[in-house]
């Protein structure tokens, strides 16, 4: 059996309802240690970010350009998890346009934002400075798009040059990665104390009134994972297939349970891959190509989250965004959330560099950490059956026959 007090989830509701009671007892004479704590905790997440980001990405690219004679197959996988991801994204966005949930939010944060520097520039200034004139100079100023660009393009040509070289450079970048997993496991550990901190100056100032925005949020990213999962998938296996989805879906349970439970699409891998080739009749050529890279980088569930998280956010700070600058701020979003997809807690880390790329204050992620635990359950169940949609795609844009009886 498990012990509780051994787990970060536990640790973090801990924060959570000692720092919402300690606002409420001791008002805002609880300022002085509050303010401190959730200061320390977003200095250590602005510390990891950037390198997380280099080792894990490169790291990744090393990795998948290695594999031989799958370009084809590779391009099939690909279309399908940004065709996906996109249709996800597509609905928290009209989601959270329609129903505003942070539209008047009671939620007061220290922090003061004059503008959003992603909302203010068009697809062709994104573009344009995508491409880093320097990237050491991107690094040290904290740009995570170019350094993203830069890892790609770096990774890419690591894997075009000869032996022992590429081999070298593909275990170091390995090992600074493995390494940087743990400095963020210890510095995620440190996110119960940012929890209390800034959850006590909330209740401190706003009293409980905040919580009831955050409880609209949760609701408004559970509907957007909802009609992903129940009905934008089903419609994307039957456009390919012609078959009834649902056949593909009767496998599912044991994975989906395992997903809900663990948080981790990795951990489910070999549940889902059974569920593919057993019950869907995936080959295992498919199956063992399209399901790792997915549960790697395959997050609709997280993309969805994360484009919902950001406008929410950007709502509490009170800017009202037009259509064409959310566009920008969640293809800035998406770009970003590539360099973190394979990281312990991806939902604190992966939000920390989204809006750090948006150009928003990382006060957003220790407010929405509050329901994050139970929404990462959740979306974690998306991610991995947007996974197993592919396969089933992939496969039968492959030629084989799939969901036969």
């Amino acid at each position: 059996m498990k012990i509780p007090y051994r787990s970060l989830t536990f640790w973090i509701f801990v924060g959570l309802f000692a720092g919402m009671i300690s606002g409420r007892l001791f008002g805002e004479s609880i300022l002085p240690l509050a303010e401190p704590l959730s200061d320390v905790f977003l200095r250590l997440l602005r510390m990891a970010i950037m390198p997380l980001i280099i080792t894990s990405l490169t790291a990744a690219v090393i990795s998948v350009g290695q594999r031989k004679n799958l370009e084809i197959l590779g391009a099939k996988t690909f279309a399908y998890y940004i065709a996906s991801s996109l249709m996800a994204i597509l609905t928290g966005q009209i989601l959270v346009n329609i129903l505003k949930p942070g539209i008047g939010s009671a939620i007061t944060l220290e922090e003061r934002v004059t503008e959003i520097p992603a909302a203010q520039q068009n697809f062709r200034d994104l573009v344009l400075n995508i491409i880093p004139e320097n990237p050491f100079q991107a690094l040290a100023e904290g740009h995570v798009l170019p350094v993203i660009f830069f890892c790609i393009l770096f990774g890419y040509c690591v894997t075009q040059i000869k032996d022992p070289y590429r081999t070298q450079l593909g275990d170091f970048f390995q090992g600074a990665f493995r390494a940087m997993m743990r400095l963020t496991r210890i510095v995620i550990w440190s996110a119960p104390l940012g929890v209390f901190g800034i959850n006590a100056e909330i209740v401190a100032t706003t009293g409980f009134e905040a919580f009831r925005t955050l409880g609209f949020y949760f609701a408004v990213v559970l509907i957007g994972l909802f009609i992903h999962a129940s009905i934008t998938l089903p419609l994307l296996v039957y456009a390919v297939t012609r078959r009834n989805p649902f056949r593909h879906y009767r496998g599912m349970p044991p994975a989906l349970v395992t997903a809900f439970s663990t948080c981790s699409t990795i951990v489910t891998l070999p549940l889902t891959m059974d569920a593919v080739m057993g019950n869907s009749r995936v080959s295992e050529k498919i199956s063992s190509f399209v399901l790792p890279i997915g549960a790697t980088v395959n997050m609709d569930g997280t993309a969805l989250y994360e484009c919902v998280a950001v406008i929410f956010i950007a709502q509490v700070y009170g800017f009202a965004l037009s259509f064409g600058q959310q566009l920008v701020i969640v293809f800035t979003a998406l770009l970003a959330s590539i360099g973190a997809a394979s990281v312990p807690m991806s939902g604190l880390v992966m939000m920390s560099i989204v809006l750090t790329a948006v150009g928003l204050p990382l006060e957003g992620v220790a407010l929405i950490l509050a329901v994050d635990r139970v929404l990462d359950m959740f979306r974690t169940m998306v991610n991995v059956l947007s996974d197993s949609c592919g396969a089933v795609i992939v496969a039968k844009l492959d030629g084989e026959e799939v969901l036969t009886a």
